[in-house]
């Protein structure tokens, strides 16, 4: 496991955001800052827990994301952001966290 990006959710618009339609969701800055923060901004209508929507949450890249998650309280199961990404969240201890597992091969540069 190592460490992927910091996501920091945001009500704010922000000028090089994408949207997700599938997950009712945009996603800015990740790919382009040295430290891997990407800011998330919601749909009101999107269905997430509170506890991703409202918290920074932290993602670390595995190799294997289903043995990442055994076990553990998934709050949000796994689901494709994108082509080659697989991502899960758990929480642990009052705080969200990510897993994500990338295909390099078939992802987008910079994922």
């Amino acid at each position: 496991m190592k460490y992927h990006h910091l996501g920091i959710p945001t009500k704010q618009k922000l000028p090089d955001e994408k949207y997700l339609p599938h997950l009712k969701m945009y996603v800015s800055g990740y790919g382009k800052n040295e430290y891997g923060i990407e800011w998330v901004r919601y749909d009101e209508d999107a269905n997430f827990p509170n506890i991703v929507k409202e918290l920074p949450h932290v993602a670390f890249e595995v190799e294997d994301l289903s043995a990442a998650i055994e076990g553990k309280n998934v709050i949000i199961k796994p689901n494709s952001p994108s082509p080659g990404v697989i991502v899960a969240f758990i929480e642990e201890n009052g705080a969200p966290i990510e897993f994500i597992q990338v295909d390099r091969s078939i992802a987008e540069e910079g994922i």
